[in-house]
């Protein structure tokens, strides 16, 4: 078992390196925020409480957080633009040099995400 203190050391790290991944996000196309933000407002729950509530009160990010935790529901403007990212992702993978196994196999994880997403609810 790990000390309380390095516990809640490693749950802050975690927590923080999310908000900065999830912060990227916002400036970088194709790198999700909300996603990030879901999993630094988790290890704020077990480390970080005053994080936690900062993003469940956030103005932007905050509704989406506490609808994932109520309903486990995905936006649907997040369905469309995670399956537009996941296609655009398998098309460039069709014509890069990678072997032919990640080929097909890529794409057909991609596509079991796409259909557990569309079956998320919305509202």
């Amino acid at each position: 078992m790990v000390p309380r203190p390095i516990a809640l050391v490693l749950w802050r790290t975690l927590a923080l390196a999310s908000v900065a991944l999830g912060m990227v996000g916002v400036f970088v196309p194709g790198l999700p925020t909300v996603p990030f933000l879901l999993v630094a407002a988790w290890a704020g729950s077990r480390g970080w409480p005053a994080l936690e509530l900062w993003l469940l009160e956030h103005p932007r990010y905050g509704e989406d957080i506490r609808r994932w935790r109520e309903r486990g529901a995905v936006p649907r403007r997040a369905k469309w633009t995670a399956s537009l990212m996941m296609v655009a992702s398998a098309g460039l993978i069709a014509i890069s040099p990678v072997p032919r196994w990640l080929q097909f196999t890529i794409p057909a994880v991609m596509a079991a995400v796409a259909v557990w997403l569309w079956r998320r609810p919305e509202r």
